[in-house]
C-alpha cells in the first residue's frame, strides 16, 4: 500500500492487533480501542516507538468518531463485543456491533473518508443450509451478535448507495492465532483446547462435537483485508473470508492432542450444547478468488503448530492461564473446569 493515513476501530484486539502489525511500518497508523477486550501489550511495541498512535475511545461515542475520523484516508472497522456476550447482553452488542458500525459510517461520510472497510461474520448465515457458504446464502443468524453484524452492513449499503462512502464488507469465518483470547467470555475454541491440553487437562467440547467450523490463520485474514482495501472493484461487495476446510470440533480436538504428543493419553469431555450454537460452517472462498487473488497460506495444521509454538515462547506459566478459562455461556464458572 502506498503511505495512507489509517484508523483501525479494534486495533489493540486479537486481529486488529496484528493488522496493526502490517500497515504499521510503511502508514501513518491511528488505533482506536476502548480495551474493553484488547489490550496494550498487543500495540506496546509500536506505540513505544512512536510508530503508531493510540487514543482510548469508544465507537459509541459519536463526537469523538466524528473528530477521529478527520483526515482520515481508509478506516478498518474491527471493534465488536463478541458472540458470547450477546448470549446474555444482546443490547451492549447492538449498541457496539451496529449502533458503533453506524457512528463510524456518520464520522466516515462526514470528513470524507475513502474507503471502510468492516470485518463483518459468517454468524450472519446461522447454520450452514448449503455448504460450502457463498456470499448469497440466506442470512439467518441463531444469534444476536450475528444480527448486530447485520445490521451494520446494511449501514454501509445505506450510507454506500445514498451519501457515497465506498465500502467494503468482510464476513469473516473462524480466525485464530497469536494474540487470540482464551480468557473469559471471550475465549475461542482453539485456545482454550490447547491451554487445557497443555495443562493435561481434555478439551471440553459443547455438545457432540460433530459441528464444523472454517478455521483460517490470523496472518492470511489480515492479508485478505489488507488485499480488500488495496482493491477498487471490491468496493461495494460482499465476500467471505475463511478457511475451506470444514472440519469438525472432534477433528479439531483430535489435531490438537495429536500436536501436544497427548493423543494417547487424554480424551475430549462434552458439555451440554450452547444456545445458537451453529451446526455447519464452511466458507466459499470463489469471491475473495476472483476479487482479491486471495489464497490462504497456511493449512490448519502448521497453523495450529505455529499457534503452539507462540504460546510456549510467550507465557511460562501454563496453569495461570488456564486458570482464565470460563465454560459456561454466561461466564459463571471459571478456573478450567466445567460444572
Amino acid at each position: 500500500m502506498s503511505v495512507k493515513k489509517i484508523l483501525v476501530t479494534g486495533g489493540a484486539g486479537f486481529i486488529g492487533s496484528n493488522l496493526v502489525d502490517v500497515l504499521a511500518p510503511n502508514n501513518e497508523v491511528l488505533v482506536v480501542d476502548n480495551l474493553s477486550t484488547g489490550s496494550m501489550e498487543n500495540i506496546q511495541h509500536h506505540v513505544a516507538k512512536g510508530v503508531i498512535r493510540f487514543v482510548e475511545a469508544d465507537i459509541r461515542d459519536l463526537d469523538k468518531m466524528y473528530e477521529l475520523t478527520k483526515n482520515i484516508d481508509i478506516i478498518f472497522h474491527l471493534a465488536v463485543q463478541c458472540v458470547r456476550v450477546s448470549l446474555h447482553d444482546p443490547k451492549l452488542v447492538h449498541e457496539v456491533d451496529a449502533t458503533g458500525t453506524l457512528n463510524l459510517c456518520m464520522a466516515a461520510s462526514k470528513n470524507g473518508v475513502q474507503k471502510l472497510v468492516y470485518t463483518s461474520s459468517a454468524e450472519a448465515y446461522g447454520d450452514g443450509k448449503i455448504i460450502p457458504i457463498s456470499e448469497d446464502h440466506p442470512l439467518e443468524s441463531n444469534t444476536p451478535y450475528g444480527a448486530a453484524k447485520l445490521s451494520g452492513e446494511l449501514y454501509l449499503g445505506v450510507y454506500r448507495r445514498t451519501y457515497g462512502l465506498p465500502s467494503v464488507v468482510l464476513r469473516l469465518f473462524n480466525t485464530y492465532g497469536p494474540r487470540e483470547h482464551f480468557e473469559g467470555l471471550y475465549g475461542e475454541v482453539i485456545p482454550r483446547f490447547v491451554v487445557r491440553a497443555m495443562n493435561g487437562l481434555p478439551p471440553v467440547i459443547f455438545g457432540d462435537g460433530e459441528q464444523t467450523r472454517s478455521f483460517l490463520e490470523v496472518s492470511d485474514t489480515v492479508r485478505a483485508i489488507v488485499l480488500a482495501s488495496e482493491c477498487d472493484a471490491a468496493i461495494g461487495e460482499t465476500m467471505n473470508i475463511g478457511g475451506e476446510e470444514e472440519i469438525t470440533i472432534n477433528n479439531l480436538a483430535k489435531i490438537i492432542l495429536e500436536l501436544l504428543g497427548e493423543e494417547n493419553r487424554i480424551t475430549s469431555e462434552y458439555a451440554a450444547p450452547r444456545p445458537g450454537e451453529i451446526l455447519r460452517h464452511c466458507a466459499d472462498m470463489s469471491k475473495a478468488r476472483k476479487l482479491l487473488g486471495f489464497k490462504p497460506e497456511f493449512g490448519l495444521y502448521d497453523g495450529i503448530r505455529n499457534y503452539i509454538e507462540w504460546i510456549r515462547e510467550t507465557y511460562t506459566d501454563y496453569g495461570k492461564l488456564l486458570g482464565q478459562i470460563v465454560f459456561d455461556w454466561k461466564g459463571k464458572t471459571s478456573q478450567g473446569t466445567h460444572k
